[in-house]
């Protein structure tokens, strides 16, 4: 799957960074780690034993009267009163939870590669499973300035510092309003890295306002989209849609966390071979006018590669010479298709227009006219069913991958196709909406 070898890629070129929330902590906690409503609740059942209280905040039925930042500065208020503190009793909670279960890929992927941990899970699960060789940085603790294979930022605080951990509606409203070194880091990261974010929902109000000042930088500088979000469970395309107009964000769905790394895993080999002869290569394509041979580009993967350093050298989809190069590499996988026994041909090709349809929106920028076009060609040599000079497993590709295409894209296939081609199964596909 090409989204993999992308953060692979990522991971061996020590650009990748991993957006951990409580869902994360609970994969590798057999469970044990609490929700952060879960959380609350058991402060109220251990320290206040009001049942009005509790069900005031957290009503068996019905919704939330509260916001959970709100319920805990709630919470907080009522503590005080018996002497007690919300952030410490937090994290008495907190630091009995312990790595337990079964995750060897996870662990695998912690213990060998270089990559960076931005977390709000006030845990230290994260670098325990990383080992030694892990630097924790939290706000009330010094900054380390030695290098380490795994990072692990916490944003909100760790059981390390209790009162510097973002629990209460006042802790997030002063995280917000202010320029630590944590919150900047958070918005650094972002736009220097590929970013995955797995056991995390979009709750967290600071991060939309981040995701969206990200979003901008990609639509202002044309570069692809590199934050994923990975959800155990299957997420409607309307939400997908959401995710990535909103926020730039491309989703994996239905994916438990071990199986993300197994899969990751399986492509790092490949993504670390390819790495420095990537980058050099597209260097001498973009400036110094070299082109790809039609042999490289028989072979799919050299399509993710490609578009994988474009992003390991800082250039833009919409400079000059990039647009010049995906004409070339597309006119070249084209033709590919007419040579003999070519069929696999076609099916890459639907592959790779697929894949960058996920990556930009295409529309008013210079790669436009030839993403189009080299998307009719592909959808007027494709059939649903077994008709000779059609090719079937092309037709599968793009059933199986049109969902991915951003939503804007996929509006604008459908314009062009049903203005341009009279293919049944063409104009079925680019009908879904």
């Amino acid at each position: 799957m090409s989204e993999y070898f992308e953060i692979a890629y990522a991971a061996a070129a020590k650009r990748l960074c991993l957006f951990t929330g409580t869902g994360f902590s609970k994969a590798l906690s057999t469970n044990a780690a609490p929700g952060w409503q879960e959380l609350l609740e058991r402060i109220c059942d251990m320290h206040i034993g009001n049942k009005d209280f509790k069900e005031a905040l957290f009503p068996s039925s019905g919704v939330n009267a509260l916001q959970l930042d709100e319920a805990a500065q709630v919470i907080s208020i009522e503590l005080v009163k018996v002497g007690k503190n919300i952030h410490e009793e937090i994290a008495s909670l907190i630091s009995g939870v312990t790595l337990s279960g079964s995750y060897p890929e996870t662990g695998k992927f912690f213990k060998e590669r270089s990559f960076r941990v931005v977390t709000t899970n006030y845990d230290k699960l994260a670098e325990n499973l990383a080992g030694p060789d892990c630097q924790p940085l939290s706000p009330g603790r010094p900054i380390p300035r030695s290098t380490s294979r795994v990072k692990v930022y916490h944003v909100h605080g760790s059981i390390d510092v209790p009162g510097r951990m973002v629990v209460t509606a006042d802790d997030y409203f002063s995280f917000m309003h202010s320029e630590s070194y944590f919150s900047r880091k958070l918005s650094t990261v972002l736009h220097e890295n590929t970013v995955v974010i797995i056991g995390y929902s979009l709750g967290d109000t600071n991060l939309k306002s981040i995701l969206s000042d990200y979003r901008g930088f990609v639509r202002n500088h044309v570069v692809s989209n590199s934050v994923f979000l990975v959800s155990r469970k299957p997420v409607d395309q309307r939400i997908s849609d959401y995710y990535s107009n909103c926020y730039g964000i491309r989703v994996i769905s239905n994916t438990e966390v071990e199986e993300f790394f197994t899969h990751l895993n399986s492509n790092f080999s490949a993504a670390e071979k390819c790495l420095e002869g990537s980058v050099s290569n597209i260097k001498k394509v973009l400036y110094e006018k070299h082109t790809f041979t039609e042999t490289y580009l028989q072979v799919e993967s050299s399509f993710y590669e490609i578009v994988s350093a474009i992003g390991a050298v800082g250039a833009s989809l919409d400079e000059d010479v990039v647009v010049k190069t995906f004409e070339d590499v597309i006119a070249k996988k084209m033709a590919l298709t007419g040579r003999s026994q070519a069929w696999p041909q076609y099916v890459q090709l639907a592959s790779w227009l697929t894949y960058l349809g996920s990556l930009i929106d295409v529309r008013k920028t210079a790669v436009e006219t030839t993403f189009l076009r080299a998307v009719r060609f592909s959808m007027d040599h494709m059939s649903r069913s077994m008709k000779l000079g059609y090719s079937w497993h092309a037709y599968k590709v793009w059933d199986a991958r049109w969902s991915s295409i951003t939503a804007d894209n996929r509006a604008l296939i459908a314009t062009y196709i049903d203005k341009q081609s009279a293919e049944p199964d063409a104009l079925e596909v680019a009908s879904r909406g």
